[in-house]
């Protein structure tokens, strides 16, 4: 299977290599003929693919095709890319093109677990596949997934589409691996994890929240949640990984950004017009611009024993004599990607499933008045948003159903055999969260929403079967941060305004979850307030 992967992988290169010339000469006005285009694409296709026939025919057979005609037939349309292979049955199926379209397809429906649900039942619950430009095994196996993520590095390292690893560099934290990945991922969750920053955090958060919440109001009754909630996950984002309040540079910084996040799922070429080109280009500003902030800030420290406030402070005070300022800046660029859409996505998702069940709603809205009365003028602090239990389920519950972090890739350093299956050296292995999360064998009626199910002893709340964060040594570092933020912005939601949906509205799971019209809700104060 090994001869599989550099074939599939020159097959790709050309056609999108092809294609995207032959766009680039029609927007040019060099060709005008789209059929011209598409000769073009043909021949780079045929050359391709007539250079890897004898890789083809080098393949040894499998034991269950017996026709060695047959046999030849498969191996040489397995090597142009013509046909998915699940390598652990030997069964051939869709074409490549065919099994990219279906994956894209499943992720603009309701249902986006179509995809793997059809191939687990083929196949059994570890397949192979090719997805994004690349073959890869994928596992939809809660136990199988559990040994890949708390795996050290010894078996298995990162792997990631080559349009991520292509922006995020070689010094991304993505594709860090052992002591200097351990220290830094250390370093963060015991900063996170301090009661200092707690307490200030909690207070920023809240500020936040609350200043947004009123311009809601005095913007009108129509608010579109998605794009609101990223406007706040953003500046408390951006307090926490760069130390500094929403000024007018943020506005620039969050466009930069946005440039940025867009490359992180495209086809992974360079050349100039592409996704991935315009991405390279905003990421270089980008740089600029964080570095710009960090040495305002290294110019007016006064203390070396200042406590840091933010993770910028703490890598700069643990940064070595080898440690370059461009690595920090790569990192800190780096943590703002699951922050802005992990958060925003949560809160919104939450609103969401709310509105589509009043009974959840109402409870939510009891729990949280309580609180409000209880407290009274008093402050809040972090264990008080963390320990409203419906609160928290209504949390877990979208995250379950919105499955924002739906896989995560690792690639095998050696051969390795999990509960049977072979997973080849060199080899992608995509464990796939949705599938479990989606699977009527752990949650009962999994499409439905339902928060009282965590009541039931959590309903899998920390185990393998529930891991919307990833696991193992790569477990995110702030994922109590994340349902704080959500915490603190649904109390102050629906204790101070009521909602309705102005209009009934989809999730889409493809490139990443969000709504297709952003979630319109209309919102009014309490009392008139």
């Amino acid at each position: 299977m090994d001869e599989l992967a550099p074939v599939l992988k020159l097959r790709s290169a050309a056609v999108y290599s092809a294609t995207m010339c032959g766009v680039i000469l029609i927007q040019k006005g060099i060709v005008e003929s789209p059929k011209i285009m598409c000769f073009i694409s043909v021949s780079f296709y045929t050359f391709s693919s007539l250079s890897d026939i004898g890789s083809a025919i080098k393949m040894k057979c499998h034991k269950n095709l017996k026709d060695p005609t047959r046999r030849l037939f498969l191996f040489v349309r397995t090597s142009l890319g013509l046909e998915e292979y699940n390598y652990t049955c030997g069964v051939y199926c869709l074409s490549c093109r065919e099994v990219e379209e279906e994956f894209i397809a499943c992720g603009y429906s309701s249902t986006p677990v179509n995809f793997m649900n059809k191939r687990k039942s083929l196949y059994g619950n570890v397949f192979r596949t090719n997805l994004l430009g690349k073959a890869i095994i994928v596992s939809t196996d809660p136990e199988v997934n559990r040994i890949i993520l708390q795996n050290h590095g010894d078996v298995f390292v990162p792997c990631y589409p080559k349009s991520i690893t292509e922006l995020l560099g070689k010094s991304s934290i993505l594709q860090m691996n052992g002591p200097l990945h351990k220290k830094l991922h250390t370093l963060i969750s015991v900063f996170l994890k301090s009661p200092q920053f707690k307490a200030q955090i909690t207070k920023e958060i809240e500020n936040v929240v609350c200043l947004s919440l009123l311009t809601w109001s005095e913007q009108g009754s129509r608010v579109y949640i998605q794009d609101e909630t990223k406007k706040i996950a953003f500046k408390i984002l951006v307090k926490v990984l760069l130390g500094i309040d929403p000024v007018q540079e943020l506005k620039l910084l969050k466009q930069e950004f946005e440039e940025v996040v867009k490359g992180l799922i495209c086809l992974p070429i360079k050349l100039p017009g592409t996704r991935l080109y315009k991405s390279l280009k905003a990421k270089r500003r980008l740089i600029q611009m964080v570095r710009k902030i960090i040495e305002r800030k290294t110019s007016m420290e006064t203390s070396e024993d200042k406590s840091p406030n933010s993770v910028v402070d703490l890598l700069l005070r643990e940064k070595s004599e080898d440690d370059k300022l461009d690595i920090i800046i790569d990192n800190i660029i780096e943590m703002m990607i699951p922050g802005e859409e992990t958060v925003p996505t949560a809160m919104t998702l939450a609103v969401k499933f709310l509105l589509d069940n009043p009974a959840a709603l109402s409870h939510l809205v009891e729990e949280n008045m309580q609180l409000m009365e209880k407290k009274g003028d008093d402050e809040y602090s972090w264990s008080d948003y963390l320990s409203l239990p419906f609160t928290q389920n209504v949390i877990s519950e979208s995250l379950r159903l919105g499955n924002i972090i739906n896989a995560v890739w690792r690639k095998a350093l050696k051969n390795v055999t999990i509960k049977g299956y072979l997973i080849p050296k060199g080899w992608c292995v995509m464990t796939s969260f949705s599938s479990i999360h989606m699977d009527e064998m752990h949650y009962e009626n999994p499409y439905e929403f339902d928060p009282w199910r965590w009541e039931d002893a959590g309903a899998g709340a920390g185990s393998h079967i529930f891991t919307p964060f990833g696991g193992g040594q790569r477990l995110c570092p702030g994922l109590e941060l994340v349902r704080l933020e959500t915490s603190i912005f649904l109390h102050h939601l629906v204790t101070n305004y009521r909602m309705s949906a102005e209009e009934k509205d989809q999730i889409i799971y493809f490139p990443t979850v969000r709504m297709k019209k952003k979630l319109p809700v209309s919102i009014k104060p309490v009392n008139g307030k």
